[in-house]
């Protein structure tokens, strides 16, 4: 029987575990069914979005601590399981079936989408039987094979024909590539650096769909830290610009133009003129690490009849002057 193929492998297990939460909780906070969480931390589901960053949320982790590196004690047991489950489906030949139906399916010019559909699958399962992740089930073999106007007879021939032939070792070949691009790191074909043995190219397609929050209600004024532990999906015009960053506003200091329950985005590699709103900080950006904290404010930013730039507030009114004044470029109700 074919295996599930690890498609997402992550840390998600050893931090439930060790914060001694149970699978259950876990799926309970998550919004999610316990078969799918036992999957995601399996590694054969994916999480959209929202979902990472909620698990996240629920169990007090960065994002980046979600990705396994290849330092990690988990990375070798993915590194075992994914070379079992590759020789598992080589021997079962469920990677030359699928091989051999994909070639035909690209020789009839059709779609992955209209071969689903024709064969009476979902698309999902039509795609996992082409690459080699799914057995096939004796009342799917007459459908699927009628589909491209063969018997269950002649399909099998053409697949023995085509293997025999050599066409299919190209296909079969890629699919070496691709498992063997996640088992060692560096690798050219992967895309990931040596200190990475999966987590570097996921996080980086994740960053970028990805906003940090720095900045949280604190008393009079706004608590300010440059860490990724607290992240929001981007609206779609800021989504991969890497100088934005969120933070919650103080609205108690704000007279009430800027709702309690949104999110302010800035850009740090916009300062701000005359007329802007802006985050205002009163330390250096630049030079503050993930372990500095520093107090922000929300401002309208003005100028004095001298020419010097400033920060003003309301409720009640107040002049900030801040070391660092980031332009405001967007406000979105949470």
């Amino acid at each position: 029987m074919a295996q599930e193929e690890i498609i997402f492998p992550n840390n998600i297990r050893n931090i439930r575990l060790a914060n001694g939460m149970k699978m259950t909780e876990l799926a309970r906070q998550a919004n999610l069914s316990l078969s799918a969480v036992s999957k995601i931390e399996k590694g054969v589901r994916r999480l959209n979005q929202k979902q990472l960053l909620n698990i996240c949320n629920i169990l007090g982790c960065k994002l980046s601590d979600i990705f396994i590196k290849e330092s990690d004690e988990v990375a070798d047991q993915w590194q075992s399981e994914i070379k079992r489950r590759l020789n598992d489906n080589e021997d079962s030949g469920l990677k030359i079936f699928g091989s051999g139906l994909r070639k035909i399916r690209q020789q009839s010019g059709k779609t992955i989408a209209q071969a689903a559909k024709d064969a009476g699958m979902t698309l999902s399962v039509y795609h996992k039987i082409e690459v080699g992740q799914r057995e096939i089930y004796q009342n799917e073999i007459e459908p699927l094979a009628k589909s491209f106007a063969y018997t269950a007879e002649t399909l099998f021939d053409k697949i023995a024909t085509l293997y025999k032939s050599g066409e299919l070792n190209k296909q079969i070949n890629k699919v070496k590539e691709r498992v063997k691009s996640v088992l060692v790191p560096g690798n050219p074909m992967s895309g990931i650096d040596h200190s990475s043995l999966y987590g570097a190219k996921l996080y980086d397609s994740a960053r970028k769909k990805l906003v940090p929050v720095f900045g949280v209600p604190s008393g009079r004024a706004i608590a300010f830290k440059k860490s990724d532990k607290t992240m929001i999906v981007a609206p779609m015009p800021l989504e991969g610009h890497k100088g934005i960053y969120a933070v919650r506003p103080n609205s108690k200091r704000l007279g009430g133009y800027i709702p309690e329950h949104a999110y302010v985005f800035a850009d740090a590699d916009t300062p701000a003129s005359v007329g802007d709103l802006a985050v205002c900080i009163d330390a250096d950006f630049n030079t503050l690490d993930s372990n500095d904290t520093a107090t922000a404010q929300i401002v309208s930013v003005r100028s004095d009849s001298r020419g010097k730039v400033y920060g003003q507030i309301s409720a009640p009114e107040e002049k900030i002057i801040g070391k660092t004044m980031h332009r405001v470029v967007m406000i979105v109700m949470e």
